[in-house]
């Protein structure tokens, strides 16, 4: 989410811890962006975290979705309040074949105005640590928990998370990352269904767990 107040050091935080990980990764040999998802691993299994894990993997269907029909299954939403005071719905964008995907927490009032996600103050930075990162912002998929803005840039609400998670989650399922980026402390908790701490979480791999 493009908030002013913290997202653009978090996103430094993460964009350097990211960088420096594919960094090792490459002085070990690795190319991590060819590294195929392991099998899905059973339900007790997905529930623990990988800290100490060198690669991350996540649980996806055989059969991925289209971010097509996704989006028109979203249609025009009115599946909570938010959408009496959105100008947009932010669905996402960026590349639907990329192996890395960056999920922050809702539009701010440029996402809002423009129908994009990341594309105000926090966007511009965050653009500028995918480049620093050796990619594009085209060759990353880009996409929020929540579609519509929340007023005032207030959190999401349970009612507006369980009316627009379950659009991320077949994003991602028709995406297939390898590797999910979470954007701040609302979107790793959100995606990790945890109260920890971001200190906790960060600069670790987790297993996602593709309900």
């Amino acid at each position: 989410m493009d908030r002013p107040r913290d997202s653009n050091q978090e996103i430094r935080d993460i964009a350097r811890e990211m960088w420096s990980r594919m960094t090792w990764y490459r002085e070990m040999g690795l190319d991590a962006w060819r590294i195929a998802p392991v099998s899905s691993p059973s339900a007790s299994e997905n529930k623990k975290e990988a800290a100490g894990s060198p690669l991350p993997s996540f649980s996806t269907s055989d059969s991925p979705g289209d971010l097509e029909e996704v989006r028109r299954e979203i249609g025009d939403c009115r599946r909570c309040k938010l959408c009496e005071g959105r100008t947009h719905i932010v669905f996402g964008t960026g590349d639907p074949r990329s192996p890395l995907m960056f999920v922050g927490e809702a539009p701010g009032e440029d996402e809002d105005r423009q129908g994009l996600p990341f594309v105000g103050r926090a966007g511009q930075l965050l653009t500028k640590m995918i480049v620093a990162m050796g990619l594009s912002r085209e060759a990353v998929y880009i996409a929020n928990i929540i579609k519509c803005r929340p007023p005032n840039n207030r959190n999401p609400q349970p009612d507006e998370i369980a009316s627009c998670l379950p659009f991320l989650l077949k994003q991602i399922q028709a995406i297939r990352p390898k590797i999910i980026c979470a954007l701040g402390t609302f979107s790793a908790q959100t995606l990790l269904s945890t109260q920890r701490r971001i200190s906790d979480l960060r600069g670790k791999f987790h297993d996602f767990d593709l309900r």
